[in-house]
């Protein structure tokens, strides 16, 4: 899920708890729960699972790599 849809989300359930609203003020409080909630995630410098999956894959591969050049290394070291 995106940050604009989680912003989206919970943006329109901040909405739909509040008491009946004319469809002006109703739509300006959307508006203002949107805008407080990016700003509160871009502070928070978060990423989605989808980035920390990808990095995650990417660590994954870095390790594996570095150990293979590792035993090259002892194995070179060794002369054999």
């Amino acid at each position: 899920m995106k940050w604009s849809e989680v912003i989206e989300s919970v943006s329109e359930r901040l909405s739909g708890i509040m008491p009946e609203t004319p469809g002006v003020l109703k739509k300006d409080l959307e508006k203002n729960f949107r805008a407080v909630l990016e700003a509160t995630f871009n502070r928070l410098d978060l990423v989605t699972r989808e980035e920390f999956d990808i990095q995650t894959r990417l660590l994954t591969r870095c390790r594996e790599r570095i150990a293979a050049l590792e035993e090259i290394v002892r194995t070179l070291e060794s002369g054999n």
